[in-house]
């Protein structure tokens, strides 16, 4: 189960499991020791992938989410993000990067997709960004097609989900039986008070 405390990763848990997915949460990656750009200071600590959902009964780059949750309540603009990672600006108080260490460092890129091979004993996947909103006008493309990212990625896609995209998929799939889990408990909750969107 996810960290309690994680709302946004325990919505994604129950959107992949209502896909028909398995779930796995919080996958630790570091470079090896023996990279030839290893730095003790900045590389001892664990990244975290969030969580990777694997699908039995499909294949290719569909069988593997590999997810990032970011619950920044002021939304998320992909094309704003791009231009502070690659202008090396900070975002909350930190330098941008740092929020996609797996698309941005060669070397966290690398062990990134070892880590998912090991997970998963796949190569191919798709690397999810969830997050909580979009800003106002903003293009989900500029992120999914960035090069650069992809690249990072061994050419594996991206998407970019909402939590509102994940919310409306969920209560579809949901009846007046009680849900089984506390996610599901709850959007039933919301639904019957009408205080969810009726689109994503």
């Amino acid at each position: 189960m996810a960290n309690k405390e994680d709302i946004l990763e325990q919505i994604v848990e129950e959107y992949l499991i209502h896909k028909g997915y398995f779930v796995q949460h919080n996958i630790k990656f570091r470079p090896d020791e023996n990279h030839d750009k290893y730095d003790k200071k900045l590389d001892s600590t664990h990244s975290d992938i969030d969580v990777i959902g694997y699908h039995p009964n499909i294949e290719g780059e569909e069988k593997v989410k590999v997810v990032s949750c970011k619950s920044w309540q002021k939304g998320f603009s992909p094309a704003s993000y791009i231009g502070a990672i690659s202008k090396e600006k900070k975002v909350n108080g930190r330098p941008a990067w740092k929020a996609f260490r797996e698309l941005t460092v060669p070397k966290l890129s690398e062990t990134f997709l070892r880590a998912i091979k090991y997970a998963t004993g796949e190569d191919q996947f798709t690397y999810v960004t969830a997050v909580t909103c979009l800003t106002r006008n903003s293009n989900k493309g500029v992120w999914e097609n960035h090069t650069c990212f992809r690249d990072a990625l061994n050419g594996n896609p991206i998407k970019v989900l909402t939590l509102p995209e994940m919310v409306t998929d969920i209560r579809a799939e949901l009846t007046e039986t009680l849900a089984r889990t506390e996610v599901g408990r709850m959007i039933q909750l919301f639904s019957a008070a009408d205080i969810l969107p009726t689109e994503a």
